[in-house]
């Protein structure tokens, strides 16, 4: 089944923060980025016209989300005792993977 293309206000209600105005619009700026970089790994496979396979608008939005919690890259913080690893989109996800090579075409 194919959707709408994916929007940072789909992004912000994934991560329950869809009355964030801020956060939709940085959401928005990201996930256009993300959407290119899943469209060229499938080669376009996946997507038609304005729309994109279901399972590939759950990949954008997850690697969305790990992007705009952290779009400074920060790999680890800490402050005396306290130690923080947030998520960065270094690359994707095992699940993220296992759908977008659904997708990508390969040379035999």
């Amino acid at each position: 089944m194919n959707v709408a293309h994916p929007t940072g206000y789909d992004v912000a209600v994934f991560l329950g923060r869809e009355d964030d105005q801020p956060f939709v619009f940085l959401a928005d700026e990201h996930v256009t980025l993300v959407t290119a970089f899943v469209k060229a790994y499938t080669r376009g496979r996946g997507f038609v016209d304005q729309l994109v396979a279901d399972d590939l608008l759950a990949v954008i939005i997850t690697a969305t989300a790990r992007l705009v919690l952290n779009p400074t890259h920060t790999v680890s913080e800490s402050v005396g005792s306290y130690a923080h690893r947030p998520g960065t989109l270094e690359g994707w996800t095992l699940p993220e993977l296992a759908v977008l090579h659904r997708y990508r075409r390969r040379t035999a």
